[in-house]
C-alpha cells in the first residue's frame, strides 16, 4: 500500500503517517517543507520516501507525481492535509490575506490532486482523503479567510466524490473541530472542564482519516458531536449568529479552531 501524506512534518500529518505505518505492507511518501523533520519521521517509521517541497510552488505537483511514479509506480491513498489557519477580519487582512490562505488550503490541494489523479485511477481501488474543518460548514468572526478555503474544499470534495466513484477512487472529507496540535495546544479550552470535551487530538483525527479511507466513508467529523454544529446553523440561524457573533465561540490566538490548524510543514 502506497500512501502520500502532505503536511507530514508535524501535527495531524505526522500523526497520520504514524497511524498509516501500522498498516500491512505500508510504504509512505511524506511531503512538507522541513526536510529535517521529514527525515526524522521517516527514520522513526523505519523508512519512507521524503519529498521536501513547497506545495504552493507551481512546479511541485508535477515533481511529486514524477517521483511517486518513478519510485512506486502506483498510489493507493492521497491525504491532503497541509494548510494554514488564516486569522483576521476581512477589514484587516483584505483580499491579499484571503488569497494567501486560499492558495495553501485550497489551490494547492487541487493542483496536487490533479497531478496525482491519473495514477490514483490506475491504482484503483484507491482513495483521496481531504482534511477540511468544521469551519468549512460554519464560520465566525475573524475566520473568514480560513472558512472560505475550507468551504471551497468541502464543495469540491463532494463533487469529486461523485465524479470519481466510477473510476474506483473513493474521495472523503474529514472535518475536525478544535484539535490540539504542536502550534495550537488549545490551552484555554483545555483549562475548562466544560470546553475540554470540545478538543480532539492529532491521533484521533488520524484515526478518522484512516477510518474514512478503509471504510469508504464520504465524511467524518472529529469529535463526532461537531456534526451537530452545521445542523444547528441551518435549523437555528438566528440563535447561531447571536451566540457566535457575541464571542462565545471566538477563541483567542492560542485556540485556533478546526482541523488542526494543520501546517504546510
Amino acid at each position: 500500500m502506497i500512501a502520500l501524506v502532505t503536511g507530514a512534518s508535524s501535527g495531524i500529518g505526522a500523526a497520520t503517517a504514524r497511524r498509516l505505518a501500522r498498516e500491512p505492507d505500508a510504504h509512505l511518501v511524506l511531503v512538507a517543507r522541513r526536510r529535517e523533520r521529514l527525515e526524522a519521521l521517516a527514520a522513526e517509521l523505519g523508512g519512507a520516501t521524503v519529498l521536501a517541497a513547497d506545495l504552493v510552488d507551481p512546479e511541485t505537483p508535477a515533481l511529486v507525481a514524477e517521483r511517486v511514479e518513478a519510485e512506486h509506480g502506483r498510489l493507493d491513498l492521497l491525504v491532503n492535509n497541509a494548510g494554514v489557519g488564516g486569522r483576521g477580519s476581512f477589514g484587516s487582512i483584505g483580499w491579499a490575506g484571503v488569497r494567501q490562505t486560499m492558495a495553501i488550503n485550497f489551490d494547492a490541494q487541487l493542483r496536487l490532486t490533479e497531478a496525482l489523479l491519473p495514477l490514483l485511477r490506475r491504482s484503483a481501488p484507491s482513495a483521496i482523503v481531504n482534511v477540511g474543518s468544521v469551519a468549512g460548514r460554519v464560520s465566525r468572526p475573524g475566520a473568514g479567510a480560513y472558512s472560505a478555503s475550507k468551504f471551497a474544499l468541502a464543495g469540491w470534495t463532494e463533487a469529486l466524490y461523485l465524479e470519481e466513484r466510477r473510476h474506483g477512487v473513493h474521495v472523503a472529507l474529514v472535518q475536525p473541530g478544535f484539535a490540539a496540535t504542536e502550534g495550537f495546544p488549545q490551552r484555554e479550552l483545555m483549562a475548562r472542564p466544560l470546553t475540554r470535551r470540545m478538543v480532539s487530538t492529532e491521533t484521533k483525527v488520524a484515526d478518522a482519516i484512516v477510518d474514512a479511507w478503509k471504510r469508504r466513508r464520504p465524511e467524518r467529523y472529529v469529535p463526532r458531536p461537531f456534526a451537530l454544529v452545521p445542523v444547528a446553523r441551518v435549523l437555528l440561524p438566528g440563535l447561531y449568529r447571536r451566540v457566535v457573533g457575541g464571542g462565545a465561540f471566538t477563541p483567542s490566538t492560542g485556540s485556533q479552531p478546526v482541523a488542526g490548524r494543520q501546517d504546510q510543514g
